[in-house]
């Protein structure tokens, strides 16, 4: 029922940046410290005082979710009717 997933693969998928624009709105945002080598050293929930990205950052989050979706569809409709 659960399968554990690293904070890169969440971040790559674009999940991370549509969470994050979701949780602005209320002030907050989910943040990993990511060390030289590419590594996540620490996550945690965080107050924040801006709102959303700028739109480079929008359009490579829509561009990730996007393929996402794509290439993953199947299997999440598939969990949703089981």
């Amino acid at each position: 029922m659960v399968e554990k997933k690293t904070w890169k693969e969440f971040r790559d998928s674009g999940l991370f940046w549509w969470i994050n624009m979701i949780l602005h709105t209320f002030g907050w945002a989910l943040v990993v410290e990511v060390e030289e080598d590419g590594s996540i050293s620490n996550a945690y929930p965080a107050r924040v005082k801006f709102r959303g990205f700028d739109e480079k950052d929008n359009s490579a989050g829509y561009i990730k979710v996007t393929k996402y979706l794509k290439e993953n569809m199947e299997q999440l409709e598939k969990e949703s009717l089981e």
